[in-house]
């Protein structure tokens, strides 16, 4: 799976290599579900636009927060069939994480980080949806009848407006991925992107194969990575 992921290249340049503007975006170097995260959709290349990661049918009555979507499957899941044909994005990293078991003998998980050895932006195939909570009870009396209870953030909306979400699809690993977990993203060649977004289904489904391991690296990385509430400089640093 891919749950997390880094995204630490200076918005100058993101700029310059996806030709989308990428005004405000700060570097995150443990991009995580939940949280609000720069995609290039296709209905507007041209600006990178903030969806919350965990993705939620339009149909759904409740979140579903799903952060995957198995390329294998992808076009028949209810929840992401409809999405894959006419919701596609592209989702910008620069490297993600992977967790390995029973490594420097403490019986926990090691985290690994995964990126390209110059450490250049990739996009990742990606799949969004605009999602409308449903309409608050108004039959009670209490507090959050009247507007007060609702919160700030991604998880309640109190004027009903859409929420955007989106998805990273996964696929089988590659021969480096394949030491470390059973699945990797969708690494796309920057000469695909422009096919993921307006290409047709059948297109798009020709592009969900392993990226090659040849230019890319693994290496472990802090524990510290493992609470979606740290973001540093230093989570990258290689360890060992």
């Amino acid at each position: 799976m891919c749950g997390r992921y880094t995204l630490f290249t200076p918005a100058s340049d993101l700029e310059a290599r996806f030709d989308a503007d990428f005004a405000g975006v700060e570097p995150s170097y443990n991009c995580a579900p939940g949280q609000d995260l720069p995609v290039i959709a296709d209905e507007d290349p041209s600006a990178a636009t903030r969806m919350e990661w965990g993705l939620t049918p339009s149909w759904a009555d409740e979140s579903f927060d799903l952060i995957n979507a198995r390329a294998e499957t992808v076009r028949e899941k209810r929840s992401f069939a409809d999405a894959f044909e006419r919701r596609r994005c592209l989702v910008p990293a620069d490297g993600f994480y992977e967790w390995v078991d029973g490594e420097r003998g403490s019986g926990g998980k090691t985290p690994y980080r995964v990126a390209f050895e110059d450490d250049r932006p990739f996009a990742m195939a990606g799949l969004y949806e605009r999602w409308e909570p449903p309409e608050p009870e108004t039959t009670q009396t209490g507090l959050g009848a009247f507007g007060g209870g609702a919160g700030e953030g991604g998880d309640s909306d109190a004027d009903g407006e859409p929420i955007e979400t989106f998805t990273v699809i996964t696929t089988e690993p590659n021969d480096l991925v394949a030491d470390l977990h059973h699945r990797m993203a969708v690494i796309l060649d920057p000469d695909e992107e422009a096919t993921w977004l307006r290409g047709d289904p059948d297109e798009a489904a020709a592009l969900l194969d392993p990226y090659p391991s040849g230019e890319m690296t693994a290496y472990p990385v802090s524990t510290r990575v493992n609470s979606p509430g740290v973001d540093a400089p230093e989570l990258i640093e290689r360890l060992g």
